[in-house]
């Protein structure tokens, strides 16, 4: 189909898939501990009937021992044509509306051509993407297809054990990852490298309970004034993280302006960058992080006392060939060597999850420019993610010659993973011709079958 056609087609069908995605966004599809699991089910569920809906046959759950189901569906391939798996994930962060919502998370609202609400962006409209490609072709793609549309992505995933022990599921010639996102709409990106992660609780103990801090304070060590000790230590005087051992690198491809960045970001007039080396490095190919939680006294009817125990959780981001059991160990390490005063330290690790690494020289990802570049009228930028799906190193290692291309409808107004989450909806149109005409110039191409050339 010419470009014309499909972006007609896709116009066409805006206003189901907006119906469509804010009914999606109404569940509150939270996969982590202590959230309900019924609305996990039900998005689930929904899932499996939007892809019916849309002209995907045989959609089905697929049991995840000891977490939340898949969604899963099979077109079979035409003779000589690839087969491409679409993945997308469903379940999203918790919202809580101490993050500064200026709305019900769960209640979509649609404002300047944008539509507002938990997972609009991340990852229900992947979900859309994938559905609505399909169902632009009706149900009969020109190469064959399978759906993978996870229920834990945010959570730590229990998809990769299952995968693992049944590999056919998810065999394949390409991999399309529709969880990827641009730093400004209309300006499309593809991601070639993700870091990983790997997290860890730190406990100090230093007291057996409360002291008066006037009675005792000077010499008995304060358990929140050490972990502040130790946490400090984790950076050095530039900023970069100063745990030995782990892997960094210069990426050596296109960077990302600064000003486009302190923009997304957020970061507050006069507030200075953090790091060294170019921008680019600093977010793809070196490590980066963060104190993501802190158990600690109140300030809200605080006593003058001194703390007996604090604890804190650290995310670690790793660069691209990290292994994350050893960086998980090396942090704690570091926490541990960084002690003051003797005081007694735990750590516990919480979860890892592998880099990213996708090649960007197959005729799979030459055909997603292509296809990138007709549906948003200018080039895609090759780039990185700080992010982490920790799912695409299985699916790499279970499926060696298949090449990836990782991409999304989210910009930096999105807010991911914060307050006022939202996505453009004509970042989505775009998205859904660019999928479309990716899977028709694979299908086009079958007599050389790009994927596995």
């Amino acid at each position: 189909m010419p470009v014309d056609t499909v972006r007609t087609l896709a116009e066409g069908i805006m206003a189901d898939v907006i119906e469509d995605l804010a009914a999606l966004v109404r569940i509150p599809s939270c996969a982590f501990p202590g959230f309900p699991s019924e609305p996990v089910i039900q998005t689930a569920e929904a899932v499996v009937d939007l892809l019916e809906r849309y002209g995907v046959p045989g959609a089905r759950l697929l049991d995840v021992p000891g977490g939340y189901p898949a969604v899963y569906a099979e077109i079979a391939a035409p003779p000589g044509a690839p087969t491409i798996l679409l993945y997308a994930h469903y379940d999203i962060q918790p919202a809580p509306l101490e993050q500064g919502w200026d709305m019900d998370p769960f209640e979509p609202e649609i404002r300047d051509d944008r539509i507002y609400g938990r997972g609009a962006a991340d990852d229900k409209s992947g979900v859309m993407i994938i559905a609505s490609a399909l169902r632009l072709f009706g149900g009969e793609p020109p190469v064959g297809i399978k759906v993978l549309i996870e229920g834990e992505e945010e959570t730590g995933s229990n998809l990769e054990t299952l995968i693992a022990a049944n590999p056919g599921l998810v065999r394949c010639d390409a991999f399309v990852i529709n969880d990827g996102g641009n730093m400004k709409a209309g300006e499309p990106e593809l991601t070639a490298a993700l870091r990983g992660i790997a997290a860890c609780d730190i406990t100090v103990r230093s007291l057996k309970g409360m002291a008066h801090s006037g009675a005792y304070g000077g010499a008995a060590p304060d358990a929140l004034m050490a972990l502040i000790r130790i946490l400090d230590s984790l950076l050095d005087e530039h900023g970069d993280v100063a745990i030995p051992g782990l892997t960094r690198f210069e990426w050596e491809g296109g960077g990302i302006p600064e000003g486009d960045y302190r923009a997304a970001a957020g970061v507050l007039p006069g507030v200075g960058l953090m790091g060294s080396g170019t921008l680019a490095s600093r977010l793809w190919a070196k490590p980066s992080v963060t104190v993501i939680g802190l158990d600690a006294p109140p300030t809200e009817g605080a006593s003058n006392s001194l703390i007996p125990e604090a604890k804190a959780r650290v995310s670690l981001r790793t660069a691209p060939g990290s292994d994350p059991e050893e960086s998980v160990r090396l942090l704690m390490e570091h926490l541990h060597a960084s002690a003051p005063w003797g005081v007694e330290v735990i750590t516990a690790p919480v979860h890892t999850g592998h880099a990213f690494m996708g090649k960007t020289d197959g005729p799979v990802f030459a055909a997603a420019r292509e296809a990138v570049a007709e549906a948003f009228d200018t080039e895609p930028k090759v780039t990185g993610s700080g992010g982490t799906i920790p799912l695409l190193t299985t699916l790499q290692r279970l499926a060696p010659h298949a090449e990836f291309v990782v991409w999304g409808p989210g910009d930096e107004r999105s807010q991911v993973h914060a307050a006022n989450e939202s996505l453009d909806l004509g970042e989505l149109e775009r998205m859904i011709v660019a999928e479309t005409l990716l899977l028709e110039k694979l299908g086009d191409s079958r007599a050389e079958n790009p994927a596995t050339a």
